[in-house]
């Protein structure tokens, strides 16, 4: 993710900000623009950027943004929607009769807005379901009840998030009982929009021989191999062929896993890119980074390979001089890079 500023004073924001703390003016981040800008109200109203890219257009909150404090996106005043284009894929929010879920809700549609804004710059937009009951993307934030547990997946365009997961110790639980070595609320929508753009990429069978040949058949009995998984577990050499223990499952698995793998990688090398990170080491031969271009638009795999491994092995460096866990708990071995590199591909000829 690149880096925003204030365009009234300049002060450093970030991408959830929705005030300037420097100058008090009212922030919102415009999904077209992949940018987030300063508004003024006019007399009536609406909100105005002054900045000339916009075009003097007049802008209105997102009635998530303007009355739940859930959301800060922007659409242009004479839209018809109320909602921007992130709530408008929110088909089902938790009920909001306590806080709890209230907070969760918000953590909830942070992290789909971080996704969201990898997707756009990958050129990947989904369209609401709303428009497009058949290719279309909703997202449904459920809650456990005694009658029924809610498991968070994907099913006909439908990714559904159990909303415990926005809880911490609910999440940190659940990763060691399950011997994961990362979960996070983020790294659930990326996996689980892995199977939603799976029917959508390879919809008209185009390159499904060649991600057979990557990750297996996909045809074979999902629920037979997920019983097989609960019952067996992982094969013993499943790091040898496999991003995580769970992609030894199926080959579905092994494909979202994988593309959630991919958009960690692009977005966190973007976001250093933004910073201006670069690492300058003392002896020649230990890991140099220097990010020529955009990573998130880069077309070559290799280089984005090579930046990343320099950069996973500061972060984990970094987070052990502090005594935190590693940000980066993964060994890529050369078939997981091949099919990386396929996800790779894949996004980028689809452009």
């Amino acid at each position: 993710m690149k880096t925003f500023h204030c365009d009234k004073c300049g002060q450093l924001v970030f991408f959830e900000n929705v005030r300037c703390e420097n100058c008090g003016s009212i922030l919102g981040y415009v999904p077209e623009r992949l940018a987030i800008y300063a508004f003024e109200e006019d007399a009536d109203g609406r909100l105005r950027s002054p900045n000339p890219h916009l075009g003097g257009r007049k802008y209105k909150k997102c009635v998530n943004y303007a009355r739940e404090d859930v959301c800060n996106w922007m659409l242009e005043a004479d839209t018809t929607s109320e909602l921007c284009a992130s709530c408008q894929l929110t088909r089902i929010i938790p009920t909001l009769s306590s806080e709890k879920n209230r907070l969760y809700w918000k953590r909830l549609e942070a992290a789909k807005r971080r996704l969201l804004y990898t997707l756009w710059a990958l050129h990947l937009q989904p369209t609401p379901k709303l428009d497009d009951a058949d290719a279309g993307l909703a997202f449904e934030f459920k809650e456990d009840t005694p009658q029924q547990h809610v498991m968070t997946g994907h099913a006909d365009g439908v990714i559904t998030i159990n909303i415990a997961e926005a809880d911490p110790s609910f999440r940190e639980k659940t990763r060691e009982e399950m011997g994961e070595p990362y979960r996070t609320l983020l790294g659930h929508f990326r996996h689980e929009s892995g199977h939603f753009y799976f029917d959508r990429l390879f919809a008209g069978g185009e390159r499904l021989d060649d991600f057979r040949a990557l990750f297996g058949d996909e045809r074979q009995d999902y629920s037979a191999c997920l019983q097989t998984h609960y019952d067996n577990g992982p094969p013993s050499n499943w790091n040898e062929r496999f991003v995580s223990a769970y992609a030894s499952m199926h080959p579905w698995e092994d494909w979202a896993e994988t593309w959630a793998h991919y958009l960690h990688i692009v977005d966190t090398l973007d976001t250093a890119h933004a910073c201006g990170m670069m690492l300058k080491p003392q002896r020649p031969d230990e890991p140099e980074l220097v990010i020529e271009g955009q990573p998130v638009r880069s077309e070559d795999f290799d280089e984005l390979l090579n930046d990343w491994f320099s950069l996973s092995y500061v972060l984990n460096s970094l987070n052990r001089s502090v005594g935190m866990p590693d940000p980066y708990p993964f060994m890529l071995s050369t078939p997981v890079i091949d099919k990386l590199r396929f996800v790779h591909e894949v996004v980028h000829s689809r452009r």
